[in-house]
């Protein structure tokens, strides 16, 4: 598991962003959108599926605990999963 890998489970789903054009700022920042998928390059489709590698990752690890896994099954992304995972075991100290 790489960095931003764990930043996607910490942070929740990256969002690719592009400067927009059209505003213009005095102190010479730029303002940035989100992205059109159809904009994506091939790196930004690698970072925006890293939630769901890192789903898929945290399922297969849990899957074979099935009282677990039933637990954290419709999570929606790896952030909320990883939320579940601490909230479960700092409950059972």
């Amino acid at each position: 598991m790489d960095d931003e890998m764990w930043n996607v489970i910490n942070d929740g789903p990256l969002k690719i962003m592009k400067p927009n054009l059209a505003f213009s700022v005095s102190n010479g920042e730029a303002q940035f959108l989100e992205k059109d998928r159809r904009e994506y390059t091939n790196d930004d489709k690698n970072k925006a599926n890293l939630d769901n590698v890192a789903r898929d990752i945290l399922y297969k690890t849990l899957e074979k605990d099935k009282n677990m896994f039933s637990k954290i099954k419709t999570c929606a992304t790896a952030k909320e999963i990883w939320e579940k995972l601490v909230q479960i075991c700092e409950g059972r100290r």
